[in-house]
Parts: structure tokens; C-alpha cells; sequence
């Protein structure tokens, strides 16, 4: 757990706002940010790509550059391009229970490198672009895959060991091919509702999209997007980073997730969106979001009071 691997390596604090425990490593650097008390409008900036991982409490966020405003909490990712600037505000913060979350600058070189090397390795269809990254502001939530990353990242950078610059470019290098696959799937499925008939990825996609809450087979949707089976799976978990069924999963639990918000009942929500078993729905659930769906739909309409 990430949590275990910060109160490791936490010091008593010098300050009650974002008090910063850093670590460096080569083209990059860990902090361990911790908020003890309420405060609005504190600034942060960065010259470098910066990671942000919220690991307990709630930040709220605001990027006039990137006209966002929202809530930042556990299990989501917040990435600020190089050279942005962001305000915080910290609501609920206490002494016992500090707002915390990780900060990882990534430097410019190594996003190009490790872009080069996606370009060289495994090159997107060419109506797709290359891989790169695009210099915005992302929010998103991180699958458990990138939980496990980050809390390596926590260990290895905190640790004494031999190998430990060899194993942090690793590590980081790992999470920046997970931002470049965030944001090349957010492009391509944009694309892919826009124009549905361009290619057969795009068809495929819009077809899940449709029927999102029936379970789709692998070799109809191969048949849509005029592939082979094999090739079919091959594409799509280049350009989307997953399989189609995790795929599918994941766009069922974020619809999941909209539907939570706006108050509807946990039950209704599961068989909406095709679960046949409320207990699996809430595994699934709670997998990806890090909290039961109760406590999600409970946690997002206290914040609406």
C-alpha cells in the first residue's frame, strides 16, 4: 500500500502547508507532499512534467490556463504540463488526518526518450499519429496497475539500494508510457465518435460503445473492424493499452460511476450496465475506484451539500 511505504519514510513537519519531503533520482524527482490544516489558493508550479497522485484527503484544483476546476481525491492522477500553474485548495485537512499526496517531475528528456522509443518499438497506425505528448493539464483515475507502480516508486526511490538509480528510470519510465497511453486512448476515442466509419478500430470501438451494457464478442468485433481475430487483438491493445473486455469493463465502471454521481441506486446501477451479480459489480468496483460504490456515490453527494 502506498500509505504503509509513505508513513515509512514520513518526518515530523516543519510546516502545516504541503510540507515536502523530497527524493531525487535521475531525470526525475519524488515528493511527498502533506497538508495539515485547511488553506485555500496555494500555488504550485513546475518547470518539468509533474505526476500527481492523491493518496488521502481531497484537494480542489484550480488551472486557469486550462480552464479546470474540480476535486482532485484518492486513486486519481492530476499531470501538469511543464511550465503550468495550478492553485490548491486543501478543505479538509487535520493534524491527525493530513491531506497527502505524491508529486513525481519527470523531465522533458526522458518524456521524448521514452516517446522515441514507443515511436521506434510499436508505432500507432498512421491514422492515429504517433506517440507523444500532448502539453495539457489530464485528470483522471489510475487503474490498480498504476497503484502498483507508484507505490514501487515510493519504495525504490526511499530505499538504499545498489541498483537504485537503474531501478527509479525503470520505474518512471513505466508511468510515463501509462500517460502516453492515457492520452493517445482519450484521443482515439474522440476520434472514434466523431468519425465511427474511418477505420475499423474506430468501428469497433463505437460498437462497444453502443452496447455497453450486453457482453460483446471478441470475433464479432473483429468481424466490424474487417481484422483477423489476431490481429484485431494485437491493434487494439496497442493503441487502447488493454483487451477489449477490459476495455469494456472500464467504460461500464466509469459509466457506473456517472450514473453514482447523480444519486442513483448502487443496485440499479449494477444491472443497468449489464452485471448480473451486485458482488462481482462492487469487486470490479472497488478495484478501480479504491472504495465500495456506496462509499463513492456517499463521498461525491457529501461533497455537493
Amino acid at each position: 500500500m502506498i500509505t504503509q511505504a509513505i508513513d515509512s519514510v514520513r518526518k515530523p513537519p516543519n510546516v502545516l502547508v504541503e510540507n515536502k519531503l523530497t527524493f531525487a533520482g535521475p531525470e526525475s524527482e519524488l515528493s511527498i507532499y502533506d497538508t495539515y490544516q485547511p488553506a485555500k489558493k496555494v500555488k504550485l508550479l513546475s518547470d518539468q512534467l509533474l505526476f500527481c497522485a492523491m493518496v488521502t484527503g481531497k484537494k480542489v484544483m484550480h488551472s486557469s490556463s486550462d480552464n479546470f476546476h474540480g476535486e482532485f481525491l484518492p486513486h486519481e492522477s492530476f499531470i501538469m504540463a511543464p511550465g503550468s500553474e495550478v492553485e490548491i485548495d486543501f478543505p479538509i485537512a487535520k493534524i491527525a488526518e493530513p491531506t497527502t499526496c505524491l508529486a513525481i517531475e519527470i523531465s522533458s528528456d526522458r518524456v521524448h526518450q521514452v516517446s522515441a522509443m514507443l515511436n521506434q518499438q510499436q508505432p500507432l497506425n498512421k491514422v492515429f499519429g504517433h506517440w507523444q505528448y500532448d502539453n495539457k493539464l489530464v485528470h483522471t483515475q489510475h487503474n490498480s496497475e498504476t497503484q502498483n507502480v507508484l507505490n514501487r516508486i515510493v519504495q525504490i526511490y526511499s530505499e538504499n539500494h545498489p541498483d537504485r538509480s537503474a531501478m527509479v528510470a525503470l520505474a518512471v519510465s513505466e508511468l510515463t508510457i501509462r500517460l502516453l497511453h492515457q492520452q493517445t486512448r482519450e484521443f482515439i476515442l474522440a476520434f472514434s465518435q466523431q468519425e465511427p466509419d474511418n477505420n475499423g478500430l474506430n468501428a469497433a470501438l463505437n460498437y462497444i460503445e453502443l452496447h455497453l451494457n450486453e457482453n460483446v464478442d471478441i470475433d464479432d468485433l473483429a468481424r466490424i473492424s474487417c481484422m483477423s481475430r489476431t490481429k484485431f487483438f494485437h491493434e487494439f491493445k496497442l493503441h487502447l493499452g488493454c483487451t477489449p473486455m477490459a476495455y469494456q469493463l472500464q467504460s461500464r465502471l466509469k459509466q457506473a460511476a456517472n450514473l453514482l454521481k447523480k444519486g442513483q441506486q448502487v443496485t440499479q446501477t449494477c444491472y443497468a450496465l449489464g452485471f448480473t451479480n451486485s458482488s462481482h459489480f462492487s469487486r470490479c468496483f472497488k478495484k478501480f475506484y479504491g472504495i465500495s460504490p456506496r462509499q463513492y456515490k456517499d463521498r461525491h453527494l457529501a461533497s455537493l451539500l
